[in-house]
């Protein structure tokens, strides 16, 4: 099995001098392809920043990220750009979608910005219209942000992060502003992601949406302090 992350004693050091804060303290992890993990832990623990790097919006103080097999950990920041672009996709809770941009449009924009196998609008138009229909929204495709539901938005969300084709789904809470009706819905979209061969990470406090996963990583102090395949009720 190809793992798309791996971490060797990844550390990430906040402050100068004698004022230092240790947010990571030595991380090792690896998630193979095609898993679908969660990450979880009390405030402070290191998850946020634990997800800022492997998300490339971020680098270590020390230790290696592998990517895919590429070791991206001393990139600078454009060249940690263009890989979060092609080969990462974020969901967020707040959606973060343009409020007077269509669907279609929102899906349309990691498209616009690759600059690797440009494509003509055309194309890009296409292939955001079949990503929308992946989560059974193409007939919202020009609507706008306000004019769909909680749920419909982390849709077009979910469209967004797909569209690229990414090597990872990054998730950051994403049934954290919605419903427990809605929550549930976004979780099977994310099941059936995962079944069809996606690798999903997904951020999340609540025991039972980590229980959904296959598998939890409990962070404490900037360690891994768990790490096992999940069960019912969200114990590991």
């Amino acid at each position: 099995m190809n793992s798309i992350i791996q971490t060797n004693g990844l550390r990430k050091v906040y402050g100068m001098g004698d004022i230092q804060v240790a947010a990571l303290a030595g991380v090792n992890i690896r998630i193979d392809e095609g898993e679908f993990v969660a990450v979880m832990g009390p405030s402070g623990s290191g998850k946020s920043t634990l997800m800022n790097i492997l998300g490339c919006l971020d680098r270590p103080t020390d230790g290696q990220y592998f990517l895919a097999g590429e070791d991206v950990s001393g990139l600078d920041k454009v060249r940690l750009a263009s890989i979060r672009n092609r080969r990462i996709g974020f969901v967020f809770q707040s959606f973060n979608l343009l409020s007077r941009t269509s669907a279609l449009r929102n899906v349309m924009l990691p498209l616009v910005y690759k600059r690797e196998n440009q494509l003509s609008p055309a194309q890009r138009e296409e292939k955001a219209l079949a990503a929308l229909e992946s989560v059974g929204l193409a007939d919202r495709a020009h609507h706008e942000p306000n004019e769909l539901s909680g749920g419909q938005r982390q849709r077009v969300a979910i469209a967004r992060a797909l569209v690229n084709d990414p090597v990872l789904i990054m998730a950051d809470e994403p049934t954290g502003n919605l419903d427990t009706k809605t929550g549930n819905e976004i979780m099977e979209l994310l099941h059936n992601l995962h079944e069809r061969g996606r690798t999903i990470l997904m951020v999340t406090h609540e025991a039972d949406i980590a229980g959904q996963t296959e598998r939890s990583i409990v962070l404490v102090d900037g360690l891994v302090a768990s790490d096992g395949r999940s069960v019912p009720g969200g114990a590991t």
